[in-house]
């Protein structure tokens, strides 16, 4: 699944010069997905703006082999998040990994 995952990220990379990275989180992140796990993912994408919903209509997340979460942060968003310690930030410290 990760490789897939790494596969895809490498493409939207050459296709969206503003996104930085790739990173799955929550039970991937940890390592202790099995069957019936989603894929969690962020996408640092430096030219992220407007809401949410909006942000992810740019990324083909249909063409992952998985059902998938995703957020779309900016660099500054994440750093914000990390720094707020809600327990989103406290799960993103713990399980974020970064594949592209």
């Amino acid at each position: 699944m990760l490789e897939a995952v790494r596969l895809w990220s490498a493409e939207r990379k050459r296709e969206v010069a503003s996104l930085q990275k790739v990173g799955v989180f929550g039970s991937y992140g940890r390592g202790t997905a099995s069957v019936g796990s989603d894929l969690d993912l962020l996408l640092l994408d430096a030219a992220a703006e407007g809401p949410q919903h909006q942000r992810l209509r740019q990324w083909p997340l249909e063409r992952l082999p998985l059902s998938c979460d995703a957020l779309v942060l900016t660099p500054d968003e994440l750093t914000a998040l990390l720094s707020s310690g809600n327990r989103m930030a406290s799960e993103l410290k713990r399980d974020l990994r970064w594949l592209a």
